[in-house]
């Protein structure tokens, strides 16, 4: 009800506003006055104002700075989101001085320099200094904060250490999972062609392969026997359509298997093709604290953005190709619910959801998407825990006791029957590595 009463008292507000510049503006036709003549009054008065807004102006900024300063995020729990952060209070360092300086000259000339028919204002065309000095300075000015900022970016995106730990994030409306290397240490192909129940994300596999094949085999066979009913015409056409689209992706997924086997055979051990069975693929995400992680990051269907805001690291997540961040947690889940500034928070957060009869909220660092990706994207969430290396090796331990298919790497497939090679005219698409 209050919400309302405001509602009414603004809009009510807004009408007697235009009511009184309705007024004025008739009256002043009533007395003979042009709208483009100015006095000298009106002059004096907007010079005076121009010389009072300013205080407002920057009072009200400082209040906002003041007021909700401590709404912030509080400290970075990474090595670069520090750097981030660092870079962002240089770049505040220049913009806030240079802001109070070009909006104190603004009003005070503006103020100063009012209109007077008693004076002329100085004509001057060309200046090869001015321009050489509005020019150089702030082209000097952003040459430093872009190479500040590429070097901060580089520590972001640059190649990872070898002992690094490696996640893949896999994005698709509306949720997160993801993947760990099994105890070989490596993450297997995949291909998007594998995607099914069994096999969210299309790790690709020997069992994987027939596991799909078999899957279309069987929904053909369905739609034929569909086709042999009494069907309405538009109907038979879907049925139809829907058949030559699994002959072509049996033709492609042929395709795959055939250099899957090729791969195998150029790079024995070393092909992705043979890690991807102990693959670890889950819905918890969980980081080592002070240890550098390489986040590889793919998407199924849209743009999406994975995004940490309390490790201050963010990187889309685009279809068809892999992106990836490093990041080393300086902070574990336990030690950040201590910190004053999140106590303090949630606190707040928890007076507030007791008043509207809710649970208990309880700090957890969250995986989150960064783009407006549909209906449901508030619901791309996933809480990422940072424990001790200790922990997370017993975590490590124990979801590798539940791999893909198994704690062994697929055998080499079986040789591809010719009969099922695909056609000429078909379009003959090769597994991409690991993450692609």
């Amino acid at each position: 009800m209050t919400k309302l009463l405001i509602l009414i008292v603004v809009v009510l507000g807004i009408l007697a506003v235009a009511q009184l510049a309705r007024v004025y503006e008739l009256t002043s036709k009533l007395r003979g006055k042009r709208e483009e003549d100015i006095s000298d009054a009106d002059n004096r008065m907007n010079a005076t104002l121009m010389w009072l807004f300013p205080i407002a102006y920057f009072g009200f900024f400082i209040w906002l700075v003041v007021a909700y300063g401590d709404k912030m995020l509080p400290v970075a729990a990474s090595t670069q989101g520090a750097d981030t952060d660092a870079l962002l209070d240089f770049n505040w360092w220049i913009l806030i001085p240079v802001f109070f300086l070009t909006n104190l000259l603004l009003f005070y000339y503006a103020g100063k320099y009012t209109y007077s028919k008693d004076r002329r204002a100085f004509w001057q065309p060309h200046n090869n200094k001015l321009e050489l000095l509005w020019t150089v300075v702030p082209a000097l000015v952003l040459f430093v904060i872009i190479i500040y900022g590429l070097n901060t970016w580089q520590q972001i995106t640059g190649p990872a250490s070898p002992e690094a730990v490696q996640v893949e994030l896999y994005a698709k409306q509306f949720d997160w999972t993801a993947r760990y290397p099994g105890k070989d240490g490596v993450l297997g192909a995949t291909d998007y062609r594998l995607i099914n129940g069994d096999n969210p994300l299309g790790i690709v596999t020997a069992n994987a392969i027939e596991k799909r094949m078999a899957e279309i085999a069987q929904e053909k066979a369905e739609a034929k026997t569909a086709l042999e009913g009494l069907l309405p015409d538009s109907k038979v056409e879907e049925l139809e359509h829907r058949i030559a689209y699994l002959d072509r992706m049996a033709a492609r997924i042929v395709n795959l298997r055939m250099v899957m086997q090729q791969d195998i055979k150029a790079n024995g051990a070393a092909s992705t093709y043979l890690h991807g069975a102990d693959d670890v693929v889950t819905k918890d995400f969980y980081l080592p604290v002070r240890k550098e992680a390489l986040i590889l990051i793919r998407s199924r269907d849209i743009i999406h953005s994975a995004f940490i805001p309390h490790l201050r690291i963010q990187m889309n997540a685009v279809p068809g190709m892999t992106t990836s961040m490093k990041v080393v947690p300086t902070i574990t889940t336990d030690s950040m619910r201590t910190v004053p500034e999140v106590m303090r928070q949630v606190a707040e957060i928890n007076a507030q959801r007791q008043a509207e009869g809710k649970g208990e909220y309880t700090f957890d660092f969250l995986l989150l998407c960064n783009k407006i990706c549909g209906a449901s994207h508030y619901n791309m969430q996933m809480p990422l825990i940072v424990t001790t290396p200790d922990e997370f090796d017993a975590w490590v331990a124990e979801a590798n006791k539940k791999p893909f298919e198994g704690a062994e790497p697929a055998a080499e497939p079986a040789p591809v029957d010719s009969s099922m090679t695909a056609p000429k005219d078909s379009m003959a698409v090769a597994a991409l590595p690991s993450g692609q």
